[in-house]
């Protein structure tokens, strides 16, 4: 569903969770890439990728993050799951990668790319073309408890030059739907890892670095988090991602 502008001035006036799904998003444990699912509740594109971002969290090898966003909720249906960060995040990668409009459902690729989320093949060739072009995860996080606080160690770089920024993306494992009106009136849908929060939690200049979290904070959200090691631009538009990770709860 493509998002032009003038829906937009339309849409502007206008704890449930599964411990198998939790055991499976704390799994990745080095993970090969991130997918970013720009997803809605009241997009009737938008169930197939939401399977599919199912289908490649429980396989293990992925960082998977659903962002529900805000501007379709004049159709019909508010997203239960959606806020306006999610959608700001999505506008910046628009601006990032030069298109003129954003539109669901939309899965960013390592920060790097975007594909129709619900083209599981076009997702999985995705990111194998970009693990050959050496444009996956290029340096390695390793998360750690001691004591009261969560350590997050990064690697360097091989020349030991760049900078990125630490994002914590916090979210809650599966969150059951019903629909009840707008474009999916009548669906029961999962909802794998919705994000709750993001945040940026420090600098990476290319040497190896820890960074040190307090546990409280980490436990106190609902759900689990993950860890990206985003390349931002000057303009403050993010990148691509270098690392990632997730932090499990014990």
């Amino acid at each position: 569903m493509r998002f032009r502008r003038g829906q937009w001035m339309a849409a502007t006036v206008a704890a449930a969770m599964s411990a198998a799904s939790m055991a499976a998003a704390g799994d990745v444990r080095e993970p090969e890439g991130v997918v970013e699912l720009f997803t809605s509740q009241g997009c009737n594109s938008c169930p197939p990728a939401d399977a599919v971002l199912e289908d490649l969290m429980r396989s293990g090898k992925l960082v998977t993050l659903g962002y529900h966003v805000d501007y379709w909720d004049y159709l019909g249906w508010k997203d239960t799951l959606a806020s306006a960060d999610n959608t700001e995040r999505q506008k910046s990668y628009a601006r990032s990668f030069g298109i003129r409009s954003v539109y669901t459902p939309q899965a960013v690729l390592n920060g790097r790319a975007h594909v129709n989320g619900a083209k599981r093949r076009s997702v999985v060739e995705a990111l194998e073309e970009m693990r050959r072009k050496g444009e996956g995860m290029s340096v390695r996080l390793k998360v750690t408890r001691v004591d009261d606080s969560v350590m997050i160690d990064a690697e360097g770089s091989p020349d030991g030059e760049g900078n990125a920024h630490l994002v914590l993306v916090y979210f809650d494992a599966v969150r059951p739907v019903e629909i009840e009106r707008g474009e999916n009136k009548g669906r029961s849908v999962n909802y794998v890892n919705p994000v709750t929060d993001i945040q940026t939690a420090g600098m990476w200049h290319g040497k190896p670095v820890r960074f040190e979290l307090p546990l409280s904070e980490i436990e106190k959200k609902k759900g689990g988090c993950a860890v990206l090691l985003q390349v931002v631009s000057k303009d403050g538009l993010p990148g691509p991602i270098l690392g990632a990770a997730i932090i499990s709860r014990p």
